[in-house]
């Protein structure tokens, strides 16, 4: 019988009894919670013909030699978890995407070496030199691909230190990855946040259904489970935020088992906090993201010259399993676990068993503290704490740069109240120091960059951030946070099931992420049939009257028109002399072209951005892309006194994903002496 389908409709409300329990108990049981346990077997490696086996009383991984695949993962009586239907190559593996074709390279070995083999830790090393006579054939990097054992752990870990050399040639790598691939009629529960979990439709559900705008979306029409005819899936629903991104998997009800990924550090993951990227989806499959251009474009590609030197390393990240019979009537118990189970790894980190001599141990790092506040001599006059700011080192640049920046490692961490922040464990090298504060538009860079050396503690004091500020605010639309998250969202078609979560955070009933659905910008066409979108400053309501994207009027996918949309406000007096000034911040921008003009929509445009952007955020339902800001001065002569209009134009039309989400914009008075 395959697990999964046991569940039935009352996991929907079970989710309040099974974490009462969880928390009653402590933990998830079944399962050795603990790493290194004196009393737990030793670890042990089984070298057999063609692969070899790790294993320590608590799970066996088996891994191809000399390529590194993991072909086979046994526990709690399950021989493989992984999908036993698929080859050996497509089970668990490393991969990147190389140059622009596209192509797949599974990073397999050429030879392989026990680096540690000991009752405590077992590390075996997978690798691969490029030399000219592989030119085209396999991507031009020195490949070293290790997996992990410990005594008493329930998983192992998987890190890989990836080097273009002298010699190599050009290349460009869009993605970079480890993937799982689970039994598909085992695990059918998913599980991405507290809020995100739901029973999954099967990968025959989607081979049977209706592709809609692009191949990853797909209307579920004949599902093996009734429950899910009229949805939609799309593995772009389960995308989240690098920050948050820790933990995820999916859960099997018989026997129980949770399989999760756990990430202890986004230090090696690409474009900083706020980046999006995939988690799991329907297959089963678990991702971990370590390089990719989801929700950002070709810009986020590791792009290298010939003979460019580099090295990094990716991971480690956990493979932690886990199991409890009570998790059979509600798996969001072994979700609880898993959580608890990161918590340890965070603190864990930087971790003191990888052998390779390219990661660096705890005491190879350094530390850096300060406090962060904010002046807005507009709003206040004194400093005042930039409150649950994000800040972070990455390589050196401009404000904002470490949202476009993948070569290098990044190191973020959240204020408290006062501004106060610490962010340890930093690899030695020089960097920026940035950060961005909800609340106020723009990137704060410090003024002098950061050098981190073994053992260092760098204070730097207090760090006052002024954010880009012409005058006093006339008015403003929206709240300055990066996202497109406050504006109006509308419901999906009604021919179209709404996608539903179920909470797992000890709330009962169920979650709909307004954004996490299909079509929404298809709902634009059905509101503004035949005009666009009218802002009125003092009458309107941006929770309700600023559609949350300013997409195209599309007769079919390829037959678009540009849209203008209009803000309307009141001058009460015009100042002659000096500049008026809109701030515009952008969440999101698609190959689109931002126009703006002020009393004539037929001028020329005052401002354009030109074709920016490559997000496509609004097709992968996302509330964010890439940031973008524009102040934009305003010569008091295009402005009357009293009724003023503001025209908005999106001005590329080819096709229905062109488009922009706005952050926030604010209508700045000339600054008075």
């Amino acid at each position: 019988m395959g697990c999964g389908r046991q569940w039935s409709s009352k996991i929907w409300w079970l989710t309040v009894v099974a974490n009462i329990l969880f928390f009653l108990n402590g933990n998830a049981k079944g399962t050795v919670m603990g790493t290194n346990l004196p009393s737990a077997p030793g670890v042990k490696l089984l070298v057999e013909d063609h692969q070899v086996v790790l294993q320590n009383g608590i799970i066996n991984v088996t891994l191809s030699a000399p390529d590194g695949l993991v072909t086979k993962i046994s526990y709690n009586g399950l021989d493989n978890l992984l999908e036993v239907g698929n080859e050996d190559d497509d089970r668990g593996y490393w991969d990147v995407v190389w140059t622009k074709s596209k192509t797949l390279d599974y990073l397999k070995g050429a030879s392989y070496k026990v680096e540690v083999e000991n009752e405590n830790q077992v590390e075996i090393s997978f690798t691969k030199k490029w030399d000219a006579s592989l030119n085209g054939k396999i991507v031009p990097l020195n490949v070293d691909k290790r997996f992990v054992m410990l005594r008493g752990s329930a998983g192992f870990y998987t890190y890989a230190v990836l080097e273009h050399a002298p010699g190599m040639p050009d290349l460009d790598i869009p993605e970079a990855r480890v993937v799982f691939k689970l039994q598909h009629d085992k695990f059918h529960y998913m599980a991405v946040s507290d809020v995100k979990q739901r029973l999954m439709p099967q990968p025959v559900d989607r081979q049977t259904g209706q592709v809609l705008d692009f191949p990853e979306a797909v209307l579920l029409t004949k599902p093996v489970d009734p429950i899910f005819k009229g949805e939609v899936d799309d593995k772009y629903f389960y995308a989240g935020d690098n920050f948050d991104n820790r933990v995820y998997g999916w859960v099997c009800s018989d026997p129980t088992i949770g399989f999760w990924m756990i990430t202890p550090s986004n230090e090696f993951r690409n474009g900083g906090p706020f980046k999006q990227d995939l988690t799991t989806h329907v297959g089963p499959t678990v991702l971990n993201m370590f390089v990719s251009t989801h929700y950002a474009g070709d810009e986020l590609a590791l792009q290298f010259t010939s003979g460019e030197t580099w090295k990094k390393v990716f991971g480690p990240v956990f493979v932690y399993l886990n199991s409890d019979v009570k998790a059979k009537e509600n798996p969001s118990l072994l979700w609880q676990d898993a959580k608890q189970r990161m918590l340890k790894e965070v603190e864990a980190w930087p971790y003191t068993f990888p052998s390779s001599k390219d990661f660096f141990k705890p005491n190879q790092r350094g530390t850096v503290g300060g406090q962060l506040q904010v002046l807005d001599k507009f709003t206040n006059k004194a400093p005042v704490p930039g409150v649950d700011a994000y800040v972070g080192l990455a390589a050196p640049g401009a404000a904002g740069s470490w949202q476009r920046e993948s070569k290098g490692y990044q190191f973020w961490t959240k204020t408290d109240a006062k501004g106060n922040f610490v962010i340890k464990g930093i690899i030695p090298g020089k960097y920026s120091l940035y950060a961005s504060v909800p609340g106020f538009i723009g990137d704060f860079k410090h003024s002098q960059d950061v050098t981190i050396t073994p053992g260092s503690n760098v204070n730097l004091g207090n760090l006052v951030y002024k954010p880009p500020r012409n005058g006093p605010t006339l008015w403003e639309i929206g709240v300055p946070d990066r996202t497109t998250g406050e504006f109006f969202v509308p419901e999906p078609e009604p021919t179209l099931k709404v996608h539903v979560f179920t909470t797992g955070d000890g709330e009962s009933g169920t979650y709909d992420d307004k954004f996490r659905q299909y079509g929404l910008w298809k709902r634009y066409n059905d509101l503004y049939p035949t005009s666009d979108l009218v802002y009125t400053v003092g009458v309107s309501n941006h929770t309700k009257d600023w559609f949350y994207a300013q997409v195209q009027r599309c007769k079919d996918k390829q037959t678009c028109i540009g849209t203008t949309w209009q803000i309307v406000f009141n001058l009460q007096e015009l100042t002659a002399s000096g500049n008026y000034t809109l701030q515009l911040a952008l969440a999101s921008a698609s190959f689109a072209e931002l126009q703006v003009r002020f009393n004539d929509r037929n001028a020329a445009p005052l401002f354009t951005a030109g074709l920016i952007g490559r997000d496509n955020a609004v097709a992968r339902h996302g509330t964010h892309g890439l940031y973008w800001l524009f102040s934009i001065g305003v010569p008091s002569n295009l402005l009357v006194k009293g009724k003023n209009t503001i025209f908005l134009t999106q001005a590329r039309n080819s096709d229905q994903f062109r488009g922009f989400m706005y952050d926030y914009i604010r209508f700045e008075a000339p600054a008075t002496p």
